[in-house]
């Protein structure tokens, strides 16, 4: 995910979702994730303390960010098949552990859900479509989030 000014998702040349402040987040979803996994997630970017407090310290979430700026702050979720490539071997990536289109846009639309019942604004790109992304990274900030590390953070 990243933190940013603005960001923007076109298919076609067609816009499918916009975001002034908040998180451009890139989401893989792998074979053996589930509904913990995006539930952990969306928890996790919900919470995550990487926007700028008045001291100028990531001290805030993206929630409470919003709150002190009195602007809205939202997340743009954009579907990314090739984040599950995997390139240790070979010139060319083996995606075996990506999940099925069908999981992975299960998953998908369940993230996003949860985002918005934690009172964020979500937008999203289109599942299965080539897009094109535009943003400003603030920061920069980019911090990598796996699901499947989770259980050694507890």
């Amino acid at each position: 995910m990243q933190r940013v000014s603005r960001a923007e998702v076109t298919v076609d040349g067609e816009p499918r979702g916009r975001i002034g402040r908040g998180l451009l987040v890139y989401l893989g979803v792998a074979a053996d994730d589930g509904r913990a996994d995006a539930d952990w997630l969306a928890e996790k970017i919900a919470w995550l303390r990487i926007f700028e407090d008045a001291g100028g310290k990531m001290n805030l979430s993206i929630a409470e960010a919003a709150e002190l700026s009195g602007r809205p702050h939202a997340v743009l979720a954009v579907s990314q098949f090739t984040l599950m490539g995997d390139a240790r071997k070979g010139r060319r990536p083996s995606w075996a552990n990506a999940a099925p289109p069908e999981k992975a846009r299960e998953l998908y639309e369940y993230f996003m859900e949860r985002i918005r019942r934690l009172g964020l604004v979500c937008e999203s790109g289109e599942f299965r479509a080539r897009m094109a992304v535009d943003s400003v990274n603030d920061g920069p900030v980019t911090i990598l989030l796996d699901s499947g590390l989770r259980h050694s953070a507890d």
